[in-house]
């Protein structure tokens, strides 16, 4: 049998509480119109999905499989849902609480106490409802707070994508900038090993110096050095590489040479403002701001009273077979009052600690959108000027391969002693293992860039 008063105890949450802090607002920031290194105009390129960047089907297998298998990103992925399931248990907070008990025992009172008292049965089952009305938007406050922490779970698991697809990518490129240099080193050490078969019959028949001999051995070793420097960097970069596709170190399947990767001649950057909702590290900063503010509130509900309904409903008798009697019945309905009235402050310290923890969290919101700005100004002037530099760096080395081509020539019809070739071979091998390294520069600057932009965690 239902009864009226348990009724109204029911109807008691919807009373309205008052939160004691104002809702959160986004602060007033200093967001430059445009960026300072000059970039093209048009759509950002951060628009673009990573596999639209990275054009080596290679590359975009190597970096689907480390977003499918990466141990930083199942974590981060499961602290998601980690951050859903608190939500869910903070929010519940705010809501009744129906339990339900039952007991059976068997008691006997002293006898010098109570007289011809004997032992006694005790059945009782009963529902027990409680709910702490929250007047002060204490409840209401934690649940937005975390709902601003599970923001910013979602915004760093975005971050530690966008950080994934751009360590890929660059160790990829990395890797291909060494096969390359490899390469060169391997080719140098032939044309080396040549000359010196060549020098050394020359010596045998007494047309060269010995020095030459030794010279030519130098070099040869210069260019075994290399290979060997290359080899071990190789090795490294692959296991390297393969963590970050979340299996064991091991060797890794190559697509596209370095000259031949794909990248947009223009790399648009869009404004600085976008970076606001763009940047997951931006978002998860601010919502951890939102997270800190919401905070206070709770904390300053703590300094003011509280009230917990509760209510009971059951039956209680000395026998089982009466519990569904009439006279059975028991329940009661009553409310409690908690007022700190003296803590030493303590409760004052809390909440001005959370207002500091507030404070904190601004700075770090502020910090944090000043550095996205500063990654996007490098990533924007290191992509001109390695361009530039990369341009260079292949004139220098077509005017080195003519320059050794021309020595080799004189040298060979006794013009000029074996140190003007030398001089011109080692020019050359500076060159092409420069080119190769600049091109790389270039290519990971426009890697840095897309990832400072907030682009690539839109995982299709």
């Amino acid at each position: 049998m239902f009864h009226f008063p348990l009724l109204v105890l029911l109807l008691l949450p919807l009373i309205v509480s008052c939160a004691l802090t104002p809702d959160y607002e986004r602060p007033e920031l200093d967001v430059p119109e445009k960026y300072i290194e000059p970039a093209p105009g048009g759509e950002t390129v951060a628009n673009l999905d990573w596999w639209e960047l990275f054009q080596d089907e290679q590359l975009q297998l190597l970096i689907r499989t480390a977003l499918e298998q990466n141990k930083d990103l199942g974590i981060a992925l499961s602290r998601i849902e980690e951050a859903r399931l608190t939500v869910t248990a903070v929010r519940a907070n705010q809501f009744p609480f129906l339990s339900a008990s039952g007991l059976f025992g068997r008691e006997k009172q002293s006898r010098e106490i109570f007289p011809g008292a004997d032992a006694d049965d005790r059945f009782r089952v009963t529902g027990d409802l409680t709910y702490q009305v929250d007047l002060w938007g204490e409840f209401s406050r934690a649940t937005e707070a975390a709902r601003a922490s599970l923001l910013a779970t979602e915004s760093a698991y975005r971050t530690v994508t966008i950080s994934l697809v751009s360590q890929v990518a660059s160790t990829y490129l990395l890797l291909r900038d060494l096969d390359q240099r490899l390469e060169v080193s391997k080719q140098t050490l032939k044309t080396r090993l040549d000359s010196l078969e060549i020098i050394q019959a020359r010596f045998d028949k007494g047309t060269v110096p010995e020095l030459d001999v030794y010279q030519a051995q130098v070099e040869v070793a210069v260019a075994e050095t290399a290979i060997a420097s290359f080899q071990r960097r190789i090795v490294q970069t692959e296991n390297a590489l393969r963590i970050l596709m979340g299996r064991n170190p091991g060797p890794v399947t190559r697509g596209n040479s370095l000259d031949s990767q794909m990248f947009p001649p223009l790399v648009p950057t869009g404004l600085p403002s976008e970076l606001l909702q763009r940047r997951p590290d931006v978002v998860q900063a601010e919502a951890e701001l939102m997270a800190a503010t919401a905070t206070v509130g709770v904390a300053e509900a703590l300094r003011y009273p509280s009230i917990s309904l509760t209510g009971r409903f059951g039956a209680e008798s000395t026998d089982l077979s009466d519990l569904n009697s009439g006279d059975a019945e028991t329940w009661n309905i009553g409310a409690n009052i908690f007022a700190p009235l003296f803590n030493s402050g303590q409760l004052k310290a809390q909440a001005d600690a959370a207002r500091e923890r507030a404070k904190q969290s601004l700075l770090s919101y502020e910090r944090t959108l000043q550095q996205s700005f500063r990654e996007v100004e490098d990533a924007l002037v290191s992509v001109r000027t390695y361009y530039s530099e990369s341009e260079a760096q292949t004139r220098r080395a077509l005017a080195a391969r003519n320059a050794a081509r021309l020595s080799r020539a004189r040298y060979d019809g006794g013009v000029v002693d074996y140190l003007e070739v030398l001089d011109s071979e080692r020019t050359l091998f500076s060159a092409e293992l420069a080119q190769s390294e600049t091109l790389q520069y270039y290519y990971n600057a426009i890697v840095r860039l897309y990832a400072a932009l907030g682009g690539g965690w839109s995982v299709k």
